[in-house]
């Protein structure tokens, strides 16, 4: 059973993964992890923790990375929609301070596959929404980088964000096009610019 289609974005090292849903009048299954389907694909990532998080509409969660123990991560939503968004970190990467972002939902059943070395984030879209996200390397307290969401030198594309970029990481004058705030931890409205960790 099983078997999924893997997509390699522009920038190396991320990867799409539609996995084959098999559906019919009673509901549907799904294989949401196979690894031999996965390293078929040539994806030989060993995963030691499964994550969740739930956010309300207009969280935005992110720039983050880690400084030394870095994470793969296998990320996919089962309740709601999100935006979600990896930047190329990686030293004397070609597509260093690149972004790429998908919209991740619970009725597309995409997955995102992000590899060491980028920092990540996402913004929810509907009312909740459920993340759920497999790592390779365990959680490393006081690890932690991150990275301003807004930088105007990586130029994010957040879909349906309005606001005016205020110099820095807080998100108090944004919302998305209904109006609803952003939503930002205080950490994740302190992050530095990326030229900044340069």
């Amino acid at each position: 059973m099983g078997k999924i289609q893997v997509t390699e974005s522009p920038i190396k090292g991320l990867y799409v993964i539609e996995p084959t849903v098999y559906g019919d009048d009673r509901g549907y299954f799904v294989e949401t992890y196979n690894q031999q389907d996965m390293h078929e694909a040539g994806l030989d990532m060993n995963f030691v923790q499964d994550n969740q998080s739930k956010s309300s509409k207009g969280v935005l969660r992110g720039l983050h990375f880690q400084k030394e123990f870095a994470q793969g991560k296998l990320v996919r939503v089962t309740k709601g929609r999100v935006f979600d968004v990896a930047v190329d970190f990686r030293d004397g990467s070609e597509t260093f301070g690149k972004w790429f972002g998908i919209e991740l939902s619970e009725d597309n059943f995409k997955q995102f596959y992000i590899s060491e070395g980028f920092a990540h984030g996402f913004l929810v879209l509907s009312d909740e929404a459920v993340f759920q996200y497999k790592v390779t390397d365990f959680y490393h307290p006081g690890d932690e980088g991150g990275l301003a969401w807004n930088d105007p030198s990586i130029g994010i594309e957040w879909p349906e964000v309005v606001g005016e970029y205020p110099g820095n990481a807080d998100g108090s004058g944004y919302t998305l096009s209904d109006g609803t705030p952003l939503n930002l931890s205080e950490k994740d409205q302190k992050w530095p610019l990326h030229a900044k960790l340069n």
